[in-house]
């Protein structure tokens, strides 16, 4: 079973990953998993931090000459701006725990439940494990999961679709997002709403406020049967939205065309299925973006998640001290204003660690070879059936 787990605060030494599960022999290219650490810190609106990280992934195990061995993958990223912290986050020496210390909680952060529920006097213990910056290590995770599903034509893009009130519209092409959306700024592929965007987010970083907005991700050449009907926890559509509601600042995840469907007659929400010699069984639309019943259907994979403002303002909110239970306002850490364009690369590489273990789960095999000796026998019994690739 594919599975990970991260480590690290966001001034720490570093952060640590362990990717299990990933099958023997298959070949990582370290330049394309470092480019999509780089696009993560990239984007309008993004704040001082991205300044000083220049993320690049260094592999301590599991990985022999670029070529995956079947353990564990352990995943290093270095936070250089920890030389700058040194004297307050250094795990190994006595440090001095007064200064830097946040007791002004703030709202909209994981400081206030955290204090309380570790029992904690400062907020910085909190606050230093919930960052976003832990996306880092998500992203290097969902990169790594894209080399192995590469190997079977499965391919991944994202974009964004609203920033504030500023929307795109338009419908698009799988392949003419993947290429043009890096060209962004803001990762919109309409250059008008880019410019609307923009000046948008200069207009709300001089108001001190933040604008949280909504991506698209979108999968193709995905294979029919990934996930299941048969139990809650097998179907793919909930893991789905779990990992990316775990995605720090996502308040809200619809597959297809989502809470939409509510506005619908069933004729309108329903994807009607049809055969052809040429093309095998397909689907005349795709309002449920490529999930029926717990499961892929084959169709592509559209996903869209809303994230919140950041919380971090620059005109603080109201508050209150941990300790004193005295009202301040509360306190400013460094941040970004806009973070909407990171956070869409951010969640393309989680829906990719998705795929890849239901992927894993469904075709089975320790190493490349078997893996792909099991994908061409249930592809061959898919077509005696009527589907095509």
């Amino acid at each position: 079973m594919l599975r990970y787990l991260t480590s690290g605060e966001s001034h720490g030494k570093s952060l640590i990953s362990i990717l299990d599960g990933v099958p023997a022999n298959i070949e990582l290219n370290i330049e394309e998993i470092n480019y999509e650490l780089e696009k993560r810190q990239g984007g309008y609106g993004r704040g001082g931090r991205m300044k000083i990280e220049k993320d690049k992934i260094n592999i301590l195990g599991g990985v022999r000459g670029k070529i995956t061995l079947g353990g564990p993958i352990s995943i290093e990223i270095k936070n250089k701006d920890y030389e700058n912290w040194v004297q307050y986050m250094n795990p190994m020496e006595d440090i001095d725990f007064e200064t830097k210390k946040v007791d002004k909680v703030r709202p909209g952060h994981a400081d206030l439940v955290g204090c309380l529920k570790y029992d904690f006097d400062d907020a910085r213990n909190v606050l230093e494990r919930s960052s976003a910056r832990e996306t880092a290590s998500k992203v290097a995770i969902g990169a790594i999961c894209k080399q192995v599903l590469k190997n079977f034509n499965i391919d991944f893009t994202s974009h964004v679709v609203q920033i504030g009130n500023i929307k795109d519209n338009n419908k698009y092409e799988f392949d003419y997002i993947k290429e043009n959306v890096d060209k962004s700024q803001v990762r919109c592929i309409n250059q008008e709403i880019e410019k609307e965007i923009i000046n948008e987010i200069d207009k709300v970083k001089s108001e001190g406020d933040t604008l949280g907005g909504v991506v698209e991700i979108r999968v193709k050449n995905l294979i029919p049967g990934l996930g299941s009907y048969t139990q809650f926890d097998k179907k793919i559509d909930g893991e789905l939205a779990m990992h990316l509601m775990s995605v720090q600042a996502i308040k809200g995840v619809e597959i297809g065309i989502g809470f939409d469907v509510a506005n619908n007659p069933g004729s309108n929400a329903m994807d009607e299925i049809y055969y052809d010699d040429e093309s095998g069984i397909k689907r005349k639309t795709n309002h449920l973006g490529g999930i029926e019943g717990g499961m892929t259907t084959g169709e592509e994979l559209v996903i869209r998640c809303a994230m919140k403002p950041i919380p971090t303002l620059y005109k603080p909110l109201k508050s209150i001290n941990i300790n004193t239970l005295e009202s301040y306002s509360a306190s400013i850490e460094r941040s970004d204003n806009c973070a909407v364009p990171a956070c869409s690369v951010v969640c393309e590489n989680v829906v990719a660690f998705v795929i890849c273990k239901y992927f894993l789960d469904k075709i089975g095999g320790d190493n490349l070879n078997d893996l792909k000796s099991n994908y061409n026998s249930y592809i061959k019994r898919l077509g005696d059936r009527g589907w095509k690739r």
